[in-house]
């Protein structure tokens, strides 16, 4: 890896990673291409200018282009050490190695079964100038869905302490565009917000952005900054640098040194910055870079991670008609949710808060006692006579201060997997925090789903019993605002679920008009069609999907159907059309059935949709669409079947706020 830079030129010209020719940039210039030639990432150093007046100084820069037009012009990079100038300021190249990478591995759940990890690969290595030099490597992998890069610490002779406090890192685009922001108050949040579509040189400097931060260049194409491999590091967040273009990045502070973001020692790397990057948007949603980006999956037995769909008795308010005891949280209310679930074919029932006994101080309480209105061995008991797995909630401090004694408990208890809360944070302790859960609960054949949570960065290719995470503003909020709209949930396919799987958890029955909604806690309401509903089903990626309503809402409705039919984990996912916040059709396919889900905003349209990703042969397509009368009346749905083929065009008429969902079936 250190030979030198000269002797490489030969062998990464193959592989499409260069050293830039004359004329192309300074001295040095590096560059690296995606596989299929259409995105090229240049690192050099270059000069950068300062506002007070004194002379350029170099500094360690890339830009990236797509299809031969700019998508990031200069942006500088560096690493901001505590007490010491910019770790990328006046440095020089000193050797670079590249090369190709073309494998293929499986995950248990997902969107895709089998996922190929193809990409040129480059590694840079640099010195300060200076008495004591420092030494910087950076490492690039360009895949033909986007490309990464990242910082890299290398090891010493003897390990150097490093106290980073944030990052030069700028992300530059190459033109103003349109951007959807998710703006959050501070640091301590649960990424819960709207998307909102903002012009990106409108974006207030005072803004903290999340990633992923969905932006379209005009004419350039489709790029969301977000990142991977997120470990023993702070999190990414980034805010408007400059009156036009050019966002900078920030780095979440430590809890217990907010001056601070990362402590460590050499060897240290950060986590990978992705610029994911396609020509329409629904190419990002099929991109598997941010798992191509993690290691590879550590649990050498993943039999036991299982996919499925769950009842769940927190989001109804614990409602109950037609029943003979007292809703809640209690023994006879938790057999009722899991006699729903074997009765609608699905395979889990979670129990949320209230199980576990009050007897700690904090808000976790004790997590190996349970509270005396539950009887879980019973109700244990009873759920595997049913078929049916338990999940169980927990607060993240009971599980921080508890989780080798109750881990251990739920694994002898038979507990399909633990739903943790309210961590609200990703500074680099609780980054930490999340890989210990994930390793610990995979030696107790435990799955997880982190609610309060920060976005995925691909940390389930590694940890694979990491099912899904919440780090959106889901369903749960019609329990007490308007705020999740059909608009909303087509914007999030394009945003927050670039990052991986989100616990939305779909599923509301009781559809409404806006003049009819309002927020409750019991029975709530549910903005958009039936069918928009249903459809979500196959928009939202989620190896643990909730279907969240109470038992009764669903009791009667021949439109239930398609939510027990439809799996959670997919082999092939393919996005057929769509546009942040106005519409978006995906198919997902499981063995040899398709299923297929499209949702619109508050703007009722017909949408042409091609079936050519069927295999050969006849299909029937089972159509829920919403009813010609569904404007009015959102619960109203039309079923019928097709015969169709690869050939075939479906035409879909969605209502306003409305949907299809398609199960399509060989013919036999």
């Amino acid at each position: 890896m250190n030979r030198p830079a000269a002797a490489l030129l030969a062998p990464l010209l193959s592989l499409g990673v260069a050293a830039a020719a004359a004329g192309e940039g300074a001295p040095g210039t590096l560059s690296i291409t995606s596989p299929d030639g259409r995105i090229e990432l240049r690192l050099f150093v270059g000069e950068r200018t300062t506002e007070t007046g004194s002379p350029p100084r170099p500094q360690l820069a890339y830009q990236v282009s797509y299809r031969g037009q700019v998508l990031m012009d200069t942006s500088f990079l560096g690493l901001e050490i505590q007490g010491q100038r910019t770790l990328g300021d006046n440095v020089a190249l000193v050797s670079s190695e590249g090369g190709s990478t073309d494998e293929q591995y499986k995950i248990p759940v997902g969107k895709s079964k089998v996922v190929r990890d193809h990409h040129n690969w480059l590694v840079a290595e640099y010195r300060e100038e200076g008495f004591i030099p420092r030494r910087l490597n950076i490492e690039v992998r360009a895949f033909d869905d986007g490309v990464a890069f990242r910082y890299v610490l290398p090891e010493a002779p003897t390990p150097m302490e490093v106290r980073i406090t944030g990052e030069a890192t700028q992300f530059k685009l190459g033109r103003d565009a349109e951007s959807w922001p998710l703006v959050l108050r501070s640091f301590r949040t649960s990424y819960e917000d709207h998307y909102p579509r903002q012009t990106l040189s409108g974006i207030h400097p005072e803004y903290l952005v999340a990633v992923p931060f969905l932006v379209e260049q005009p004419g350039v194409g489709w790029v969301a900054i977000t990142e991977a491999h997120l470990e023993d590091y702070a999190g990414l967040y980034l805010t408007h640098a400059d009156e036009r273009t050019t966002m900078q990045a920030r780095l979440a502070p430590r809890a217990d040194q907010p001056e601070l973001a990362v402590t460590g020692t050499t060897p240290l790397h950060s986590s990978w910055r992705v610029l994911m990057i396609g020509d329409e948007p629904g190419r990002l949603i099929e991109s598997n870079i941010l798992l191509n980006l993690n290691p590879p999956c550590a649990i050498e037995d993943t039999s036991w991670i299982k996919a499925g769909k769950t009842a769940w008795n927190w989001w109804s308010g614990s409602h109950a008609e037609g029943v003979d005891f007292e809703p809640g949280m209690n023994t006879a209310t938790m057999k009722h949710y899991v006699d729903f679930a074997a009765g609608a074919g699905l395979e889990y029932m979670l129990i949320d808060a209230g199980w576990s006994a009050r007897t700690r101080p904090g808000r976790g309480g004790d997590i190996t006692k349970v509270n005396p209105a539950v009887d879980m061995p019973e109700i244990l008991r009873h759920a595997r006579a049913k078929g049916v797995g338990i999940w169980l909630w927990a607060h993240w401090t009971a599980v921080e201060q508890q989780m080798d004694e109750a881990f251990p408990l739920y694994e002898a208890w038979g507990i399909a997997g633990v739903k943790i809360d309210f961590m609200d944070r990703d500074d680099q302790w609780m980054v930490d925090f999340y890989h210990r859960v994930a390793k610990k609960a995979a030696e107790h054949h435990l799955m997880i789903d982190f609610h309060g949570a920060y976005k995925p960065t691909g940390i389930r290719r590694t940890w694979p019993n990491v099912m899904t995470r919440e780090g959106v503003m889901g369903l749960e909020y019609v329990k007490w605002s308007s705020r999740v709209t059909p608009t909303h949930n087509v914007t999030l396919p394009f945003t927050r679920m670039l990052a991986g799987p989100m616990d939305y958890t779909p599923g509301g029955f009781r559809n409404v008009t806006p003049a009819e909604f309002e927020p409750r806690n019991r029975q709530p309401l549910v903005l958009g069609t039936r069918a928009h509903q249903l459809a979500l089903f196959v928009v939202i990626e989620s190896p643990l999907q909730m279907v969240s309503d109470y038992p009764g809402a669903y009791a009667g409705q021949r439109d239930f159907a398609f939510v027990g039919a439809v799996p959670a984990s997919w082999e092939e996912t393919k996005v057929l059309n769509g546009r942040p916040g106005e519409y978006v059709t995906i198919a997902r396919r499981r063995g040899d059935e398709w299923f297929l889900g499209s949702i619109t905003n508050w703007t009722a349209r017909e949408l042409e949709v091609p079936l050519g990703f069927l295999g050969g042969g006849e299909y029937v397509a089972e159509i829920y669409g919403d009813a010609p009368e569904a404007e009015t009346h959102p619960t109203m749905t039309t079923i019928e079947e097709k015969r169709v083929n690869a050939g075939s065009v479906l035409t879909l008429e969605l209502a306003t706020g409305g949907g299809a969902a398609i199960w399509l079936r060989p013919v036999d």
